[in-house]
């Protein structure tokens, strides 16, 4: 073989015994540093559990459901705790669009307790329905 080549080779095995020297110590560094997947896995979970039950209580209200009202019965206008006819009920829930269905239930609403009115029927309905 040349002085060349021999020098060559030489240069190769000299960087290839550094890259082994290196690898080792990265290996010792991530065992001492004992990485368990399924723990980080494990937090992530957690940490996005608990983002998603934040945001959920921002953004639905603080209760579902509606107690019944001291002499009231009956259906209730849809997310408010105004009562109203059955026929009110089925018109509200036609309302195909869930953020208008809320716009208008809550409009009818507010406007039936500024009127003071105990039961929303279906020609109230139609006169508070109205923007």
């Amino acid at each position: 073989m040349s002085g060349k080549t021999e020098t060559q080779l030489a240069n190769v095995d000299e960087r290839l015994s550094r890259l082994e020297s290196m690898m080792a110590t990265l290996l010792e560094r991530i065992d001492r540093q004992h990485l368990d997947a399924t723990k980080a896995t494990d937090q992530i979970k957690e940490w996005v559990t608990q983002f998603v039950a934040m945001r959920l209580q921002q953004l639905v209200p603080e209760t579902c459901e509606h107690p019944p009202g001291p002499d009231s019965g009956g259906p209730y206008l849809d997310g408010t705790t105004v009562p109203c006819t059955e026929e009110v009920a089925h018109r509200v829930a036609r309302i195909p669009i869930p953020f208008v269905r809320q716009m208008v239930a809550k409009k009818v609403a507010d406007q039936a307790r500024q009127d003071r009115i105990t039961r929303v029927n279906i020609a109230y309905f139609e006169k508070a329905a109205t923007f």
